[in-house]
């Protein structure tokens, strides 16, 4: 299933987020959104589940196996939002309830969406925490956030967002908070995860290394607007727009190389 934003536009206390912002997501890719902070990138990701803050107001198509999101009935897109759509945040610390028990989240979400039973959806979750390598499942699934390090609480927080078989995944700054060799695995997990389960992902980022690990397309922002999309070799090695080229040019490292100012 594809994800199709044409020309989104969100404005909030008179003043543009976002400007006309126009993306492709396809099946089995990888959709990189780069930028730096406040050019929108979140904003974006936000808009698509109708997560916008309050007073916001958001024009233009985010279409969904042939649906409007933007036209969506509130109890229509509750449907969609971490059932069809699912989002990863950037900090697993504060997306994760310290209270509740690692099954616990993993299972409301499918109980909800899917309609399951207490043990089917508790198999179900031992073996999502397995596919994103979580060692020791049945243990871990009873365990709480604060007994796993940062890069497994992020593995967990990708297993609650695959819970119910979404078809789109938005993953905000996913690794930011993480060291850059736990960094690494998150990125492989998440892009072994795309190419099995047939994932349209958005990987929200201003991290252009990030990208080169990852990304099958790149889409750069800008002020609220998209001022370049291309292949990702293409965009990292020879950026058509010159402030793609002062991105690059801002890493310490080889542009293009995975994690180059991380």
């Amino acid at each position: 299933m594809t994800l199709e934003i044409t020309d989104l536009k969100v404005s909030l206390g008179g003043r543009d987020i976002l400007r006309g912002v126009d993306l492709s997501l396809a099946e089995g890719r990888v959709h990189g959104l780069a930028g730096e902070s406040g050019s929108g990138k979140t904003m974006t990701g936000l808009a698509v589940l109708g997560l916008l803050p309050h007073g916001a107001r958001a024009t233009g198509r985010i279409a969904l196996g042939g649906r409007d999101l933007l036209t969506l009935p509130p109890k229509e897109l509750n449907k969609v939002r971490g059932g069809e759509v699912a989002m990863v945040f950037q900090d697993p610390a504060t997306s994760l309830h310290p209270m509740l028990t690692v099954g616990r989240q993993l299972t409301e979400h499918m109980r909800h969406h899917l309609g399951l039973g207490r043990a089917e959806a508790r198999a179900r979750a031992v073996e999502l925490l397995g596919k994103v390598r979580i060692p020791g499942a049945e243990e871990a699934y009873g365990r709480f956030p604060h007994q796993f390090s940062g890069g497994m609480r992020q593995r967990i927080a990708i297993a609650i967002a695959l819970a119910c078989s979404p078809k789109v995944l938005i993953a905000d700054e996913p690794t930011t908070a993480l060291d850059v060799t736990v960094q690494a695995g998150v990125l492989r997990l998440l892009r072994g995860l795309c190419d099995e389960l047939g994932l349209a992902v958005l990987l929200v980022t201003h991290d252009l290394g990030v990208m080169s690990a990852i990304a099958d397309e790149v889409s750069v922002m800008k002020d609220g607007l998209v001022v370049e999309t291309g292949p990702r070799g293409r965009v990292l090695r020879e950026p058509a727009h010159a402030y793609t080229r002062s991105l690059l040019e801002a890493l310490p490292g080889e542009p293009g190389q995975p994690g180059g100012n991380a």
